[in-house]
């Protein structure tokens, strides 16, 4: 039976055009059927109906963050082309992605799961949203004074009231986006935790906290003069918040499974993004 492929480019990103003309050749050449799908990085993106055998993403992380959450359902693997700064999701450098998706056409590749976070919102106890993410899931406020005060909870366990402008649960993927930039750890890509990690805090007691990914972080939306609330879901989605609100995160029953991103892509992302360098060696 042929297969056959999406190509989910994004199109704000130079030399796309030309790459995906080399993609859909190549991926003839080796008879597969492709479609092509335009992401231009702006919700609401339209759904993706088909079914593929495997998808392309070409663009940065964020063209793999949307590509996860159509693909991951459907236990989709996605071989993710890095066309943007930092790659750390996106690990297939354009030199290399003839030869890496060459070894995955020909079954020589392994595919590499990343765990996902599963979110809830419930309204007056009604569940009115739900969302998967990769990377993170983080509540908000809007506008210029953005400080808000939430109840957080751990498997039940009371956390107290966050007053901040927000907090941020990340996935191990995430851990280098937004929260590592707020000041949270980096987690290896394999590890099954999460992190909450809170945004401009008022106390500065409240700290980054690494939590087992078995467990169900609750986030209530308390009284606030900041009326704008938003819980987003990896920069891309956005549900707005009422007060009152309960947002559920808890690892997602879905996986990602990732074509040519080994842990060791991800350390060598990490060495030469962050540019580290330590101390030279001594003979």
């Amino acid at each position: 039976m042929q297969k056959n492929a999406i190509i989910i480019l994004t199109t704000y990103k130079p030399h796309v055009a030309e790459m995906s003309k080399e993609l859909l050749c190549f991926l003839q050449e080796n008879r597969i059927q492709a479609d092509i799908y335009e992401y231009d990085g702006l919700p609401p993106a339209k759904p993706i109906r088909k079914r593929y055998d495997f998808a392309v993403s070409l663009g940065g992380d964020g063209t793999v963050l949307f590509a996860a959450r159509y693909c991951a359902p459907k236990k989709i693997p996605v071989f993710p082309i890095n066309l943007g700064e930092f790659g750390f999701i996106a690990g297939v450098e354009p030199a290399h992605w003839k030869q890496a998706l060459g070894e995955y056409l020909a079954g020589n590749a392994e595919h590499h799961e990343r765990l996902m976070l599963s979110t809830a919102v419930y309204r007056n106890g009604e569940c009115v949203g739900s969302f998967d993410a990769l990377n993170d899931v983080v509540v908000s406020g809007g506008g210029i004074a953005k400080l808000i005060n939430l109840a957080l909870s751990f498997n039940g366990i009371s956390f107290g009231v966050y007053r901040a402008d927000g907090v941020i649960v990340s996935s191990p993927t995430g851990s280098t986006a937004y929260s590592a930039a707020s000041g949270g750890p980096i987690m290896d890509p394999t590890v099954a935790a999460f992190v909450l990690t809170p945004i401009s805090a008022f106390s500065l007691s409240n700290r980054p906290v690494v939590l087992p990914a078995s467990g169900t972080m609750r986030i209530e939306i308390l009284h606030n003069r900041q009326k704008d609330v938003i819980v987003s879901i990896d920069g891309q989605e956005l549900f707005p918040l009422c007060e009152g609100d309960k947002i559920e995160i808890k690892m997602s029953r879905h996986r990602l499974k990732l074509i040519g991103c080994s842990p060791e892509a991800f350390y060598t992302a990490l060495r030469s993004k962050l540019a580290w360098s330590g101390s030279p060696l001594q003979e």
